[in-house]
């Protein structure tokens, strides 16, 4: 089955028990593959076989399952999401308004409805509306008036979600706040217009102030979540605020200012010190120092020059230059990190998975619960028993709201991955997220992670009839074949010596081992020692030489010409300037560190001693990469892996989180989980910081919300009246279920104030 990506814009997707409510109608339609609800960011994305279900069709599921969808998107390549962002801000902001009037007209009403509902507690309203009077009949007849108006105007939003789940069978917030608001306002209008049904007067008290009140309080909750739930996407609204909405651009030998959506690729942008590049190029002219800090999170200025590339959204800091435009639209690296982003926030953690099973069965249960509590009080309850039942059951529903339970884990998911992005970190699951913070080892590549992945050639050592220049002569034109970065190190250390290169035939290139390659008639051979010995080479003469090249941390090769051993050529890598502090830090962090690489054992120790690392697995082939990250996976540990190579993409989908430097090649960046836009070991430091916060976020949320439930049910029930008298209000009761939700919330929000170490250092 092909399947596709559905985007779902919603303009409301109220909180997590509703979210999974739609997840579970959408889930059961022909052809969907996969769904998940954000109530956080009030998108949908579903995966479906696109021969069943097109937008339309999907348009209309949503709908009839209830959701309000503003627009429904297949997702590809060429989606721009900085124009739909503005729109679901704008919904959530016509949301929130709308809430609020709803809000200001339940506590108009509940204000006096909750003062003259009993009238006999206060000696004014006690004279003007003594009990069982003419007088106090109709002030209840027009406070029913005033709260069936609340209900309807206030609260209809519950009522539609009752009639809802009941037609697909399930069970939400609003199907517990409208049974009970409405057997509130329904038992209090029976007992004032028919009090004869009635066994004795007691019975026939109103709750008129449940009704308005418990429906104003939820309201307010509603209101300011979504107030909320703005903030924790802050960081995608910062990175879409980046892109400048003009560009100067030359047209016609003119410059001319333009709006961005306007410029096309191959077009030419003047810069001038201080401005925001406006979209991705390369310098045709002039120079500066880019700030490129809000991509890479690196925050030392980059200097570039004529034929350098740079980012859109990065800052010009000092420099004038002219640059070409090679990208635009949803091709710029902007747009691909907010989509990166929008994605990853579109997923889930696997405690969400848990969570979800547990809602599911949470709100029938509390249904069953209420009635439950409603026979026992009826039938054991002091006089008058039915309104202490009705109170009890009514109490239940409304404070067994599981909101904040659904809303614990997408609204730390959001902040984390979003806070991420910030540092330049882009982690594209919530499965990556919470794997990074349970990592127990890490495994970095040496070669251009470690080090800058640029060698050069440092030693020729050569044996007679050889002079150095001659056997460099031979070593550079077979290399020249190459494609591999020591190849190519060679190449460019022979000609600066002025040393031109011969023509070659033959050539091949044995991966793990070395080149061979005719030149001028002559069999040259680089490579290891197990790929010169299995051609027979004796190379014992060279085995000192070697040794103190690889002890001084250089790469040595061996040469053999024609069969017979002819010296040494040596390149060295240079470590990158922050890998010692990384290293550093991911051990104080408590992560074992292994350095892998392909490199002979002496210099990858070298390596390893100048950044402190202790255990090294050399002499790795490229195909075993992945085997070494699977010991240490059977020695029971969890393993992250660092790589920015083709060769690496095996070991990185191996590994439990696989992190890419964002400098290396797209199938690396492909099979990670993370990718570190800087190309700094930092990232890692960076991501695993971000991840411990935010799951700790995580568990705090979910830990308030199920202490919440767990203490609140059983006080609800009436647990507490037969030892201490305490029987709790519905009015106390709604309080409680909307402040539970703003407090998961308000800690989610926290974390958006949580700043790495790594990043304060």
């Amino acid at each position: 089955m092909s399947v596709a990506t559905f985007t779902v814009h919603l303009a409301s997707a109220d909180c997590g028990s509703e979210s999974q409510s739609l997840e579970r109608v959408i889930q059961g339609a022909a052809g969907v593959r996969s769904v998940y609800v954000n109530p956080v960011t009030g998108r949908a994305t579903v995966e479906a076989d696109p021969d069943v279900l097109n937008t339309t069709k999907l348009t209309d599921l949503m709908r009839a399952a209830g959701a309000e969808v503003l627009a429904v998107e297949r997702s590809t390549t060429t989606r721009v999401p900085m124009t739909t962002e503005p729109e679901t801000v704008s919904a959530s902001e016509r949301e929130y308004r709308r809430l609020m009037r709803k809000w200001w007209f339940a506590a108009a009403v509940g204000v006096p409805t909750m003062v003259l509902s009993y009238p006999w507690l206060l000696p004014i309203t006690n004279d003007l509306f003594p009990r069982g009077s003419e007088a106090l009949h109709h002030l209840w007849v027009a406070m029913g008036v005033a709260s069936l108006a609340v209900l309807v105007f206030s609260g209809s939003q519950f009522f539609v979600g009752l009639v809802e789940s009941v037609k697909h069978r399930s069970a939400t917030m609003h199907t517990l706040i409208a049974i009970g608001t409405g057997t509130a306002w329904l038992y209090s209008t029976v007992a004032l217009l028919a009090p004869q049904l009635f066994p004795s007067e007691e019975f026939t008290d109103v709750y008129y102030d449940v009704t308005v009140v418990v429906t104003a309080l939820v309201v307010l909750g509603m209101a300011m979540e979504i107030k909320a739930r703005g903030r924790t996407s802050e960081a995608i609204k910062k990175l879409i605020g980046l892109q400048p909405r003009n560009a100067r651009v030359i047209r016609d030998g003119v410059e001319t200012t333009v709006p961005v959506a306007e410029v096309r690729v191959g077009e030419l942008i003047v810069m001038r010190p201080g401005e925001r590049i406006p979209l991705d190029g390369t310098i045709v002219s002039g120079s500066s120092a880019i700030d490129e800090s809000m991509i890479t999170g690196e925050s030392i200025p980059v200097d570039k020059t004529t034929g350098d590339e740079v980012i859109g959204a990065t800052m010009n800091t000092h420099g004038s230059f002219t640059l070409r435009v090679t990208k635009v639209g949803a091709d710029t690296a902007l747009a691909n990190i907010v989509r990166l982003v929008q994605d990853a926030q579109a997923t889930k953690v696997p405690i969400q998975r848990i969570v979800d099973q547990v809602s599911a069965y949470f709100t029938p249960i509390v249904v069953m619960l209420a009635l439950a509590g409603f026979v026992v009080w009826y039938d054991f309850g002091p006089a008058p028993a039915f309104a202490y039942a009705t109170i009890v059951m009514v109490t239940t529903l409304i404070i067994a709201c599981p909101c904040a339970l659904g809303m614990a884990t997408p609204m730390s998911l959001t902040t984390g991955i979003g806070k991420a992005a910030t540092h330049g970190v882009l982690i594209r699951s919530g499965e990556a997220l919470q794997g990074a913070q349970r990592l127990q080892t890490i495994v970095l590549d040496k070669t251009g992670t470690i080090t800058k992945g640029e060698p050069a050639l440092t030693d020729v050592h050569a044996l007679p009839p050889f002079s150095e220049a001659e056997l460099l002569q031979l070593v550079a034109s077979a290399e020249h074949g190459s494609e591999h970065p020591l190849g190519a190190a060679i190449v460019r250390g022979a000609l600066a010596r002025k040393i031109q290169l011969r023509p070659i035939t033959d050539f091949t290139a044995v991966t793990g081992g070395g080149i061979v390659a005719l030149v001028e008639g002559r069999l040259v051979r680089v490579g290891s020692e197990r790929f010169q010995r299995e051609a027979g080479v004796d190379l014992g003469g060279l085995a000192g030489p070697f040794d103190a090249l690889a002890e001084g941390g250089n790469t040595p090769m061996y040469v053999s010409v024609d069969g017979k051993p002819g010296g040494l050529v040596a390149v060295a890598d240079t470590v990158k300037e922050d890998s010692v502090r990384a290293i550093k830090r991911l051990r104080d962090l408590g992560l074992e560190v292994v350095m892998l690489t392909g490199d002979n054992e002496r210099t990858a120790r070298a390596i390893a001693r100048q950044v402190g690392v202790t255990s090294v697995r050399a002499e790795v082939l490229p195909g075993d990469k992945a085997g070494e990250v699977r010991k240490l996976q059977l020695e029971g540990k969890r393993v992250g892996m660092v790589g920015d190579g083709t060769n690496d993409a095996p070991a990185l989908t191996q590994a439990d989180v696989g992190f890419a430097i964002g400098t290396g090649t797209d199938v690396a960046i492909e099979a990670a989980d993370v990718t570190l836009i800087g190309g700094s070991l930092r990232g890692v430091v960076l991501a695993i910081e971000i991840s411990r916060a935010t799951m700790r976020n995580v568990y705090q949320n979910l830990f308030g919300a199920f202490v919440y439930n767990s203490l609140g049910l059983p006080v609800a029930l009436g647990v507490l009246y037969p030892f201490f008298g305490i029987l709790l209000s519905p009015v106390l009761a709604a309080a409680a279920m909307s402040f539970s939700s703003v407090t998961v919330i308000t800690n989610a929000n926290r974390l958006r104030q949580f700043t790495p170490r790594e990043a304060r250092s």
